[in-house]
This record gives structure tokens, C-alpha cells and sequence, in this order.
């Protein structure tokens, strides 16, 4: 049986600048309801107005229509992108400040996990430090519903699984707007769908998302045909853009397949693969950054250990690893900025770099798009090619009459794609991206994966976003902090597997080894159990694996984008099914924590 809604809107509608943002009075208004275990994936263009649905349901500004309820002693807690430190020496001062102040005690034992010190002052605090106070001071509330907006910004590796870690735990209801689509695919197990002014609800995680989106675009286009021409083109190009979209996604992973391929078949060991001298000749006439040998440290401390590498023209390089592990000392040797302590590192004299870094430099907010881009004029030169600057800013998703509009009133995300975009028509055959996907939405970063697989240059990208990295890169630098640096051909989950087998056969050849184990002696239990019970308690923890591995099975065959054209009825069964599977979960993880506080009394 479904539990009531701990929020719900009813009718909810909002106007922004004139205009309704959503929720128009002739749509009726939205409605949302969220329930006590919800674990809602919030998605929508920038500027659909999804922060703004995140100020309504905490109610930080009022609606023009509509009906909010809340069950009485809900605690909703917003981790915001980005926080007002200002007025705070400390970020502990922060994080103990308003109305629903954590404790202390709380707060610093969830700091300790992330691994910030939460008495550093708020002035010298960098990006991550901030984002890791305020997860502290979010989770250390003990929310009923928490809102996350962007929760893994700023966040390394390490803190990111511990983030999917401690939500996986987390008893309340959560709705997370995030560009990380390995986040949302391991967390999420319905979406909230933000588009043109109405919200829809799938009881989906984003592992089905694009199917969903796919279909309903579908269903759109059907529909228009019985509508005016403007409607039936418009539709017609919303079913054929994104469709396109995903077929253009399918091509380019298809050929970074064969690119890892090739490119495994070059750093084999001694022995394993070996090259035709002619083309060992040729892979080294395209070598464009050769590292010999190369190490650094600071202090006692070696950040890298003797590397060596040949950076090929065309590779799509990625840099992965913990803050301070040492990848943008990394990067740094490799582009020439910094020398290493010993080895030596050889760049091609005719390479030309760009460098996109995540501290992006402000734009002036009063120079135009068309000042920015072709310093006032008609046309701008990409790369070598004239183009006028309306079609080339369709390129970048923009509407060509933003032509003329102030750099200060565009959105984030509008700033991002601009910068992207003069950036990108910089003659250049070296693109160096320090944590790209920063502030970027989907639909941006579906673009940013395009353009770089279409950058006929050598791309080197710093990055924690897991998926785009999957994406993206044919070969990953992966530094674990000792030191080392391991080259894989493939993506951030290759080099997961490369550091997982070693741990998985030693586990192996271990059990093979250890003989049978004495059975433990049963410890007396605080409460003992009815036979019902008992069984439930042994029973449940392999249930709960074995629906895991379901929900994990169906939201894989979900991902499939032909999947709704090709088999609708699948498609349907398999959605449900995945709701069953959830709601089973929940309802087994719920009973075997009751039966767990009882058997420890």
C-alpha cells in the first residue's frame, strides 16, 4: 500500500519576468507529491526552472497559484550549488548557523568521513572544501527530505562514492538535479521531468530516462500531425533532434570502441602485442608528447613515480584520481608548465594548446554574445573556417537571436556554452580541460562529448565525472595517490577493472588455499526470534542482492535508446517491473532493520 505524500503541490504555477515559468493558469498548474522514500532524479534544460521548483518546495518564495502541503514535523534541508559563506569566519560557523542548527558533534563526525577540517577559515576554503561543509551541515540536519542541487561539483572520486555510499543508506526522500549521470543512474528510481513548463513523473530511474524522453517526443510528433503546420514542424524537430542526438551518441561510441582498441593494442606489454616496425615508425611519427621516465615530488612526498608515455595526435586522454593525488601536477609536466625532477618530457613544436579550466574567467556581463564571440562583428573564424556568428552559435544550442543579448542576464549554463564556444574556435591542435563538466547541464555536455569527438586535435581532460570520461577518452591516466600512474586503454570503468583483478584474484587464491572454517559458536541474541522472524532475518540479505541485481538488469536494458520503438511492450514491462522490484527492496530493507534492532536488543 502507498504511504502519503510527507509534500505534495497541487496547481502550482509561477511567473517569472512577465511570463508563467510554469504551471500556466489554461495547463491547470503542476502537481508533485513526494513520498517518504522517494528518490527522485530532477531533470530539464537550464532555465526550465528547476532551482526555482527546489525554492518552492522549501518554500523560500511564494507561487502565484497553487496548494503546498506538508506533513506536519517534515525537515527539508536544500544542499545548495553554491552556498553564501559570506559574514563566517570558519566554515564550522557556517555550518552551525540558522535556524535548524546540527550539533556540533554531528557535523564533525560526517566531516571527518569527507576528510575536511571544518575550523579552516572560509576566505582561503576552495571549491571542494566548501562542497564537502556542505554536505556535512546537510546531512548532519537529519533530513526528512533533502534537496540536492549539483550535490557532486567540486567533489573527487573518493567523496563522490561516499556520497552514493551514505544516500544508499539515507531513510528519507531525496530529489537531486545533477549533470554526474552515474550518480543519478545508481540512486534514482523515478524522474521528474521539467520541460516547457510542465512537469512529468516516470517511475523510472535515470537509467530509462532518455527511452522516456524519446518516447513521449514521439508521441508529440503522432499527435501534431493532426495539428497547424507550426506545431507539426516544431514537434516534428523535437522528435527528430533528439532521436538524431542518439544515433549521433551511438556512432561516436562505436568508434572510441575501435579507437581503446587500437590504442591497447599500442601500450601492451613486452611480449603480449607486438608492432610491425613499420607501424611502431608510424606511431611514433605521430607522437606528439613523449614523457620518458619522468617523476616529482614536493618535499619527502613523490607525487609521481618514474612514467613514461607517447601521446599520440587524435588521443583523447583522461586524468583521474583523488584531490591531491597529483593530476594536475600531471598535467602540468605534460603540457610543458611544469619540469619534471627527473626524465624528460618532448612536445611537438608545432603544437598549439587551449586551455579550458574549471575556474572559469567571469566574461564581461555587459558585452554582447556577438562581441564575445566575433568582438562585434557578422562573421567568426572556427579554426580556420568563416562562419557567420548566428549559425555558429545554433551549434552550441543557442537561439540565434540571443545574437545581440547581454553576457550578465544569460543563465549558467548559457555562459558555459559560450565559453565553449569561443574556446572552441580557437585554432588550436592541443585541448586541455581541467573538470569540464563543472556547472554544465545535459544537454551541454552531450554537446561538449560531440565536439570533442569531432576535434581532429589531441584532447587531455581532468575530470570526476565517471560517465563523461566512459564517453569520451581513449586512454586513462589513473593516479591512487602512492604515486603510480596507471595507463588504460579505455575509461574511468576500465581503470576500475585494471585495479580491481589484481584484489579479486588474490581474493581467489586465498579462498582456494584456506581451509574449510570451524563454524562460529551462535551468540546468544538480546530478543529471541519467532520462526517467521528468524527466517525473514536469514533470508532477506540474499533477497535484497538478488533485487539489486534486478533493478541493476532492468535499468541497463532501459538505457537502450531503440528499445521503445523496437519492442513497446518490453518497454512497459519492464517499467513496471522495475516498480515492483523497488518497492520490494524497500519493503525488505525496511523489515530486516526492524528484525536487526531486535536481535541487538
Amino acid at each position: 500500500m502507498a504511504q502519503p505524500p510527507i509534500l505534495s503541490w497541487e496547481g502550482l504555477g509561477l511567473q517569472q519576468g512577465g511570463r508563467w515559468l510554469f504551471g500556466a493558469p489554461e495547463t491547470g498548474g503542476l502537481d508533485l507529491h513526494i513520498a517518504p522514500r522517494d528518490r527522485l532524479a530532477l531533470i530539464g534544460r537550464n532555465g526550465a526552472g528547476k532551482t526555482t521548483l527546489f525554492r518552492l518546495i522549501d518554500n523560500r518564495i511564494e507561487a502565484d497559484r497553487g496548494l503546498r502541503k506538508v506533513k506536519p514535523g517534515t525537515r527539508i534541508v536544500v544542499l545548495e550549488q553554491d552556498p553564501d559563506l559570506s559574514g563566517f569566519d570558519t566554515l564550522m560557523n557556517w555550518a552551525l548557523a540558522g535556524e535548524h542548527a546540527p550539533e556540533q558533534h554531528a557535523v564533525e563526525a560526517i566531516a571527518g568521513q569527507l576528510g575536511i577540517d571544518m575550523s579552516r577559515g572560509v576566505e582561503g576554503a576552495s571549491g571542494g572544501e566548501r562542497r564537502r561543509a556542505a554536505i556535512a551541515r546537510a546531512m548532519a540536519q537529519e533530513p526528512d527530505l533533502l534537496l540536492m542541487d549539483e550535490p557532486t561539483n567540486h567533489l573527487d572520486l573518493a567523496a563522490i562514492e561516499w556520497l552514493e555510499g551514505w544516500l544508499e543508506r539515507y531513510k528519507g526522500a531525496f530529489i537531486v538535479i545533477s549533470h554526474d549521470r552515474t550518480f543519478l543512474k545508481r540512486l534514482t528510481r523515478a524522474t521528474l521531468w521539467l520541460d516547457r513548463g510542465a512537469l512529468r513523473r516516470k517511475e523510472v530511474g535515470f537509467g530509462g530516462y532518455e527511452a522516456w524522453e524519446e518516447q513521449v517526443y514521439a508521441e508529440e510528433a503522432r499527435a501534431a500531425e493532426k495539428l497547424d503546420a507550426k506545431l507539426k514542424i516544431e514537434a516534428h524537430w523535437l522528435e527528430r533532434g533528439v532521436t538524431a542526438r542518439r544515433k549521433r551518441n551511438q556512432g561516436r561510441l562505436e568508434k572510441l570502441w575501435q579507437m581503446r582498441a587500437q590504442r591497447a593494442s599500442m601500450i601492451a606489454g613486452a611480449g603480449t602485442a607486438k608492432l610491425k616496425l613499420a607501424t611502431e615508425e608510424d606511431f611514433k611519427s605521430k607522437s606528439v608528447i613523449v614523457a620518458e621516465n619522468v617523476t616529482k615530488a614536493y618535499g619527502d612526498r613523490t607525487i609521481i613515480k618514474p612514467f613514461s608515455l607517447r601521446i599520440q595526435r587524435g588521443d583523447r586522454i583522461g586524468i583521474v584520481g583523488a584531490n591531491g593525488a597529483g593530476k594536475t601536477t600531471l598535467l602540468k609536466m605534460l603540457t610543458g608548465e611544469l619540469a619534471p625532477d627527473s626524465g624528460t618530457v618532448e612536445i611537438a613544436k608545432t603544437l598549439t594548446g587551449v586551455m579550458i579550466d574549471q575556474q572559469r574567467r567571469l566574461m564581461a556581463p555587459d558585452k554582447t554574445v556577438r562581441q564575445v564571440l566575433a568582438e562585434g562583428g557578422d562573421w567568426i573564424d572556427v579554426r580556420g573556417v568563416r562562419k557567420h556568428v548566428q549559425g555558429y552559435l545554433k551549434e552550441f544550442l543557442f537561439d540565434p537571436g540571443f545574437v545581440d543579448t547581454k553576457v550578465g542576464i544569460l543563465s549558467g549554463g548559457e555562459k558555459s556554452r559560450l565559453l565553449l564556444a569561443r574556446e572552441f574556435a580557437k585554432a588550436s591542435n592541443l585541448l586541455v580541460l581541467d573538470e569540464p563538466t563543472n556547472d554544465l547541464d545535459l544537454e551541454t555536455l552531450d554537446l561538449l562529448q560531440e565536439v570533442i569527438a569531432d576535434y581532429e586535435g589531441t584532447v587531455l581532460i581532468v575530470s570526476h565525472d565517471r560517465d563523461f570520461l566512459d564517453r569520451t577518452v581513449t586512454l586513462t591516466l589513473g593516479l591512487d595517490g602512492s604515486g603510480r600512474v596507471d595507463v588504460v586503454a579505455g575509461g574511468y570503468e576500465d581503470w576500475v577493472a585494471k585495479r580491481r583483478a589484481p584484489v579479486e584474484r588474490k581474493q581467489r587464491s586465498e579462498k582456494a588455499a584456506a581451509p574449510a572454517p570451524t563454524p562460529p559458536p551462535s551468540a546468544p541474541k538480546a530478543t529471541k526470534l519467532s520462526f517467521r522472524d528468524q527466517r525473514d532475518y536469514d533470508l532477506l540479505p540474499s533477497r535484497i542482492e538478488e533485487l539489486d541485481a534486478a533493478i541493476a538488469r532492468g535499468e541497463q536494458m532501459l538505457s537502450d535508446p531503440e528499445l521503445f520503438t523496437r519492442d513497446p511492450q518490453k518497454f512497459t514491462n519492464l517499467t513496471k517491473g522495475l516498480v515492483n522490484a523497488r518497492a520490494e527492496k524497500d519493503a525488505a530493507e525496511e523489515r530486516w532493520l526492524e528484525l536487526a534492532e531486535m536481535v541487538e536488543g
